[in-house]
């Protein structure tokens, strides 16, 4: 059976350009391969982006959901900090829970978009967003290793048209795409926002992981200097 240790399962949602991103929503909570599910959840909105670069979220790709964040956070469903508040609270909360791992679907983009922000926070000073040496996990690596195998995968993205555009089109596995697979629902549609899509990431990493196959978890160990 699985060893029980604590994964750190994020999303976040960015404004910017793909390699300048800026984090604007950042989603996550604690699971463990053998006994799945989410708990300790948070679901934080960036204050020094969202309040702070107002053009910059204006062209956001999701900015049509701006009212929504601006309702709940009147109605106090959203908590807003700065993004070194937000990093301090993720340093305690590994702390507290032991976590030795982070995960993510595309977990490149989501890390490199929380080390711009806090470089850009602290004009460079403070260089990396989570606490050092814990692991990075990408369940995009994974399905890749384990749907990427399956015929019935192919064969679901062929009939649904989840195919690339590319000159030979491949399966797409997309965070959306994948869940639609595991549950049987096509029209299941991705909310974008981080927690939300945070709760589909850990039920993607379960699947995963139920297939017994052999697959790379790891994309890379994070830096050992904070």
């Amino acid at each position: 059976m699985s060893k029980a240790i604590n994964i750190f399962m994020t999303d976040t949602e960015t404004a910017g350009e793909i390699m300048t991103a800026l984090v604007y929503d950042f989603g996550g909570g604690m699971t463990t391969l053998r006994y799945g599910g989410l708990s300790n959840t948070m679901d934080y909105i960036n204050y020094n982006v969202f309040y702070e670069k107002q053009d910059m979220m204006a062209s956001a790709y999701y900015a049509d959901k701006l009212p929504t964040y601006r309702d709940e956070i009147w109605e106090g469903k959203r908590e807003v900090f700065d993004i070194m508040e937000i990093r301090e609270r993720v340093h305690k909360y590994f702390k507290e829970n032991n976590i030795s791992v982070v995960c993510a679907h595309n977990a490149r983009f989501d890390i490199r978009a929380l080390n711009n922000s806090v470089r850009e926070a602290t004009n460079g000073e403070v260089k990396y967003f989570f606490p050092y040496g814990v692991e990075v996990w990408d369940t995009l690596k994974m399905a890749r290793q384990v749907l990427g195998k399956m015929p019935t995968y192919r064969k679901f993205c062929e009939t649904n048209g989840f195919m690339t555009k590319h000159a030979t089109p491949r399966p797409r596995y997309t965070a959306e795409v994948i869940y639609r697979f595991i549950t049987k629902n096509i029209d299941f549609e991705e909310a974008h926002t981080g927690l939300r899509d945070v709760e589909i990431e850990t039920e993607i990493l379960a699947y995963l992981v139920k297939q017994h196959k052999k697959m790379d978890k790891v994309l890379y160990h994070a830096p050992n200097k904070a």
